[in-house]
C-alpha cells in the first residue's frame, strides 16, 4: 500500500524570504506522521541552515523568538496550540516577522 504524503505550504516574509531565497516552500511529510508547526520549523532549519535557525531561535533560551507569529490558514497559532498545533494536508503556514512602522 502506498503512503500518501501530507503537504504543507509555508509562506515566508521579509528576512525569512531573503534567507530562503523564495516566498514559499511546499513541504511533504509521510501521512502517518502527526505533523506539527514545530516539525515544520525543524525541517525548514534543516533545509535552510544556520542563518534561518539563528533568525528563528533565541540563542540564549533556545526557544523560537517571541516576536514571530505563525498563522495556520490565516489563524494565529497562539489561539490554537502554539508550536504543537497539528497541521492537515493542504494547510498554509505563514511565518510572520514583526513589521516596522513609523
Amino acid at each position: 500500500m502506498r503512503c500518501i504524503d501530507l503537504k504543507v505550504l509555508v509562506r515566508f516574509f521579509t528576512v525569512l524570504r531573503e534567507i530562503a531565497g523564495k516566498k514559499e516552500d511546499l513541504l511533504e511529510f509521510p501521512d502517518e506522521d502527526k505533523v506539527t508547526i514545530e516539525m515544520v520549523i525543524n525541517e525548514l532549519v534543516r533545509r535552510y541552515g544556520d542563518k534561518f535557525k539563528e533568525y528563528l531561535y533565541d540563542d540564549r533560551t533556545g526557544n523560537v523568538r517571541d516576536f514571530l507569529q505563525f498563522l495556520v490558514n490565516g489563524r494565529s497559532a497562539s489561539t490554537l496550540h502554539g508550536l504543537k498545533t497539528t497541521l492537515k494536508d493542504g494547510d498554509i503556514l505563514a511565518i510572520i516577522p514583526p513589521v516596522g512602522g513609523g
